[in-house]
């Protein structure tokens, strides 16, 4: 059953060549419709010539009934304005899937969020190259797929989940201890989402905790950023840090470091379902 409060909401993302007058043709359409604006968020990368993008939240009556006529007027308005837009409806609840190696805390606050409502998604199934979160996955009711990698079998593994992959809407990489190829990537654009510790890439390796610690590290964080071809290094849509002083253990650290992690994907994969982030070439735009 449909959550009451998202019935007949919808959202619209425009980017086009800003210009005066894009605000007032967007909201007068939204009145001609009958739809109520219930939240607005612009940016412009440069008044006097760059990329104007615009977010709006509505109510309209009937939306799922209307919206051919939405989507025709705003059709109708693309090659004036050099509109490119995306229309949804809040009460569609997008899929993932959850790619995981042997550490539980991302999956299990994505897992929590979803069942309180905090995120409006479903979890389609998670994929793993070991066995060890299948009682995690099996218990929230999820199917689990294990699908072991090594350097020989690699292609083969990324083609058997790519199977599994045809209908799922984003691909969270869950603390997934392995490099997906760039060919996975050109499956997902925009829509494959990673999270790694922010020491990267100061502290590589196999225990970067200790050597952060080694080294008297003061912040501990995280990224959650789109997954390219260039290894770490897509579009950011979130971070955080927090403090840790001299008395920090490696232990405290990685303490730290999942608490971090777990908040970190969980808001960037919340702000993608509800269309609030948007790739501006090397980086994005964050409509939280």
């Amino acid at each position: 059953m449909s959550d009451p409060r998202f019935v007949d909401v919808g959202r619209l993302v425009v980017r086009c060549p800003d210009r005066p007058g894009i605000v007032a043709v967007l909201s007068g359409l939204m009145a001609e419709v009958g739809a109520n604006i219930t939240d607005s968020q612009q940016h412009s990368s440069d008044p006097s010539g760059g990329t104007f993008t615009l977010r709006l939240e509505f109510v309209l009556a009937d939306l799922a009934g209307r919206r051919a006529e939405l989507e025709g007027r705003l059709a109708a308005l693309t090659d004036e304005w050099q509109f490119v837009w995306r229309l949804t409806e809040a009460t569609r609840r997008p899929t993932l899937a959850i790619f995981v190696s042997k550490t539980d805390h991302v999956l299990q606050e994505l897992i929590y969020r979803v069942r309180a409502g905090d995120l409006r998604a479903e979890i389609a199934c998670v994929i793993s190259n070991h066995r060890d979160l299948e009682p995690v996955a099996r218990g929230a009711g999820i199917p689990f797929h294990h699908i072991p990698v090594t350097p020989e079998t690699k292609a083969q593994a990324e083609a058997a989940a790519l199977e599994l992959l045809r209908d799922v809407d984003v691909v969270v990489l869950a603390r997934y201890m392995q490099i997906v190829s760039a060919d996975f990537c050109s499956r997902f654009p925009e829509r494959l989402i990673n999270i790694h510790h922010s020491f990267l890439p100061a502290f590589v390796g196999a225990n970067p905790y200790r050597a952060a610690h080694d080294r008297g590290v003061k912040l501990i964080g995280a990224t959650a950023h789109y997954v390219t071809p260039e290894l770490d290094a897509g579009p950011i849509i979130e971070q955080e840090v927090a403090r840790v002083d001299h008395r920090a253990t490696v232990e405290d650290m990685r303490r730290v470091g999942r608490y971090v992690e777990r908040q970190v994907l969980a808001q960037a994969v919340t702000w993608h379902v509800e269309d609030r982030v948007i790739v501006e070439g090397p980086r994005t735009i964050v409509f939280a």
